[in-house]
Order: structure tokens, then sequence, then C-alpha cells
């Protein structure tokens, strides 16, 4: 007893010291998985272009020539192509935004990399819980062991449930789920980002078709008037008042203002076509609306933001910022296979020769496995973890640019909106000096001054003065839109969803 007693504190202390030794360990590396992830510091520039915004942009007297002006702490809502005032757009955008294969497919990826995630919660968070039942029959050979005797037959039944635990010591376990879920964030921001491109896209091809549809008829009316013209000057020929070389050069002319319709025609179709498929219908069975520039509203009072604020609210900033936060959290997973790792087990069933007696008295068979597995040398280890620095690395370079490209965008947008209120007004200016040369050619022909080829000369021009106030119109609608859309929809920031 006495020496009992003696053995018994000796193999107790061994055991604390082993206890120790894993708590120590798991203090020493419960910081090991590399640093926590910080979001990135916010751009220290507190403006888009080194061009003073003015109050507002130049206005003229034309459709869509108002002033607009651009102001922080404006706002749009979250539905930012509302702005343009075209119902129909909006019917459009919003079916789109439900029946795109391209969200659909966005959606389902983000299910899949949060499902994803609950999977591999579940497998490292909680211990795996097993049942397991067998049966065998074997036969012993007692002269394969120099014995004598015949071979016995027997049957052996067992039942038992194991549990199995991975303590997560240096913390990489941890750090993987991390990364999991800020992958499912990027897939969140990707989603957001698609719906986006998608409302922008819908928007700026309805706008070009609106554009393209008062361009094709504008010709139209051009090439009629130059046919008129041309016939005229035909009969002058006939009657000896012109030369033959004044046809000629009416014909060419003619000619060349036919061979832009197909052009324009060809663009035409072409944004029809990538409507419908934008809103996910075949091209040739799509009912689509027409639009004509008067059916939309120039936005203007347009929201601004700081750079601060621009990075909280774009989904390709947020989605690349989550990439970042993925790339640090994998390498601490890296850094965390460096260090110590614990697995526990711990099984109970019994077994039995015969099943009537497996679950009798004295059939119970038990056991446990603490097991401490620390790299002592793997050449691969060390080259892991220089390889996820350098993704991180990467992943950082690509944030830094993905905010400068989104600062472009802004800085692009702002110029474009004061840009095109002066082009909007020189074209104003020349539509109103040809109408104004028309009407005075009119009474000058009223009067019997001029003849009336002159006048389709001055109906001519005010026809390809009409062709550019179009486009002019047509362009200051597409970068107002371009403009909300740079701002990440003009919208409230979104905030992150924790639930993943």
């Amino acid at each position: 007893m006495v020496g009992a007693e003696r053995v018994r504190p000796a193999g107790h202390w061994r055991l604390n010291r082993a206890v120790t030794s894993w708590l120590a360990a798991a203090v020493l590396t419960g910081c090991a998985a590399g640093s926590d992830f910080l979001p990135p510091a916010s751009p220290r520039v507190t403006g888009y272009t080194s061009v003073p915004l003015s109050a507002q942009t130049a206005s003229a007297a034309t459709l869509h020539g108002e002033p607009q002006r651009v102001g922080v702490g404006m706002g749009t809502g979250a539905s930012w192509w509302q702005a343009l005032g075209s119902p129909q757009l909006d019917t459009l955008i919003e079916q789109a935004l439900k029946a795109s294969p391209t969200l659909a497919a966005a959606e389902a990826t983000l299910r899949q990399a949060r499902e994803w995630h609950a999977a591999q919660a579940g497998s490292t968070l909680y211990p795996r819980v097993d049942a397991n039942a067998g049966a065998q029959r074997q036969r012993t050979n007692p002269s394969a062991q120099g014995q004598a005797g015949a071979g016995h037959e027997f049957s052996m039944f067992s039942a038992s449930m194991g549990v199995r635990y991975r303590l997560d010591l240096s913390g990489g376990n941890q750090r993987a789920l991390e990364a999991l879920a800020a992958r499912s964030e990027h897939r969140r921001y990707q989603l957001e980002g698609a719906r986006l491109s998608l409302a922008g896209g819908i928007a700026q091809n309805a706008i070009a078709r609106a554009r393209l549809s008062g361009q094709v008829a504008a010709m139209q009316v051009l090439v009629q008037m130059q046919e008129e013209q041309l016939e005229l000057t035909r009969q002058r020929v006939r009657l000896g008042q012109a030369a033959g070389d004044e046809v000629l050069a009416l014909q060419a002319q003619l000619e060349q203002t036919r061979a832009g319709m197909p052009a324009l025609r060809k663009q035409l179709e072409h944004s029809e076509h990538l409507l419908a498929v934008l809103a996910g219908q075949a091209p040739g069975a799509a009912t689509l609306p027409e639009f004509r520039l008067a059916d939309f509203v120039l936005p203007t009072d347009l929201p601004l933001v700081l750079p601060s604020e621009l990075v909280r609210r774009r989904p390709d900033i947020r989605a690349a910022e989550a990439l970042l936060h993925a790339a640090n959290a994998e390498y601490g997973v890296a850094v965390a296979r460096l260090y110590p790792r614990l697995d526990l087990s711990a099984s109970l069933g019994t077994q039995a020769l015969t099943v009537g007696s497996l679950f009798g008295a004295g059939s119970a068979a038990w056991g446990l496995l603490a097991q401490l597995t620390q790299p002592l040398f793997d050449a691969g280890l060390p080259a892991e973890k220089r390889a996820a620095l350098a993704a991180f690395d990467a992943a950082a370079a690509n944030y830094q640019g993905v905010v400068l490209d989104a600062l472009l965008d802004v800085a692009d947008a702002l110029r474009a909106l004061d840009h095109d209120a002066q082009t909007i007004a020189a074209q104003a200016a020349a539509d109103g000096a040809a109408r104004a040369s028309l009407a005075s050619t009119e009474r000058q022909y009223r009067l019997g001054a001029v003849s009336y080829v002159q006048v389709l000369i001055a109906r001519q021009q005010v026809q390809q003065s009409q062709n550019g106030l179009i486009a002019a119109q047509a362009q200051r609608l597409l970068d107002s839109a371009a403009f909300l859309q740079a701002l990440g929809g003009g919208g409230e920031p979104e905030t992150p969803d924790n639930g993943v």
C-alpha cells in the first residue's frame, strides 16, 4: 500500500503536466493564426477631380436642357433608375430583376457559398458522433501458431457509439470559417453588383434605343428632302436651268445619307435584342416598350458622396474587401498549420459472441484517446505560409485598384455632366439658328426672293442640327444614369450581412 501511494502521485503529476502543456500550447498558439482582419482605411482624398465643381451646370431651352446640381446629402433612393422618370423603364427593370438568368446564377452561387460555410461550421465547431454496428465470422487455426487441436469458428457482434473532436488550439479552424464567411460576403456583393449592372445596362440601352429611333426618323425625313431636291434639280436640268454636275453632286449626297441608314438600323435592332436578353427574354419573342427621349426626365438634383463613403456603397469595392478579408483569414490558416493539433476521441459500446448477449453484463467496451501532433519537419508548410501571404498582398493590390477605378468612374461622370450641359447648349443654339434661318428663307420664298430649292436646303440643315441635338440629349441622359450607377446606385450604403 505504501508503494502504491507513492506511485499514484507520480502518475497524477505526469497527467497534470501533460494537461498543463496542452493548455500552455493553446495559450501560446491561440493568437498564432495571424492577426484579425481590419477593414482598409478610407481614401484620404476628399474630392474626385482637380477641377472645382460649379454650383450648377449650363442650361438650354430644349428637351433635357435643364440645369443640373450636384450636392452632398442628396439622395435618389435604392431604385436609382426611377430618377429618370420613365414608368416603362421601371417596369422593364423590375421584370428583369426577377427573370434574369445571370442574377439567378449569382443567387444560386451565393446559396452554395452560404451552405458550404454552414457545412464546414457544423463539422469543425461541434464534435462528430457516429453509431457503429458490426458482425464478424472468424475461424482460428491453432496449427498456424504451433498448437495442437482443431480449428474453431465463432461470431463476434459489436455495437458502439464514438465521439471525435479536434480542439482548435491555434485558431486555424476559426480562421478557415472566417475565410468561408468572407467568401460568402464576396458572393453577396457580386450579386448586388450584378443587379446594379443589369439595371444600368437596361437604362443605357433604353436611352440608346430612344436616341436611335429619333435619329432614324430624322434621317428618313432628311432622305426625303434630298430626294425632293434631287428631283427638282433634274427638272431644272431638263429645262436648261441647271448643269448636270449639280445632279451628280446631289446624287452623291443622297447616297451618302442613305448609306448611314443601315448602320443606324443595325444599332437600333441590336439595342432591342440586347434589351430583350437583359430582361431574360429571347430576342425574337420579346415584347418591349417603345422608348422616346421625351419619355425620360433629366435628373436635376444629383447626389454626391465623399470618397470615404463611396467605398462603403459600391458593391465592387465591398466585394474586393471581402476577398481581402478571406485572404487574411487564409493566411491565418496557413500559420496555424505550423502549430500543435490536439485530437480527442471516445467510444462506448458492447462486444459479444451472440446477439442475445450483446447488451448483457460484461459486454461493455470503451476507449479514450487524446493525440497531440506537432509538425517538426514539413518543407511544404513554410511555402504554404509564404504563398498565403503573397495571395494577401495580391488581394490588397486588387482592392486598391478597384477603389481607384471607382474614383475614376465618379470623376469621369462628374466632368461628363458639365461637358454634356455645354454640348447640349451649343447644339440647341445651332438648332435655333438653323430654324431661324429656315424661317427667314421661307419668308423670302413667299415673297419670291429665293427658290424652293433654297428652302429645301434650309430644311435639311434643320434636320442635321436636329440629329446632333438628339445625340446630345441622349448623351446627357446616359451620363446622368452612369453617374448614379457609379455611386453604387444612389441609395443608402449596404449593411453587412452578419448572418452568413
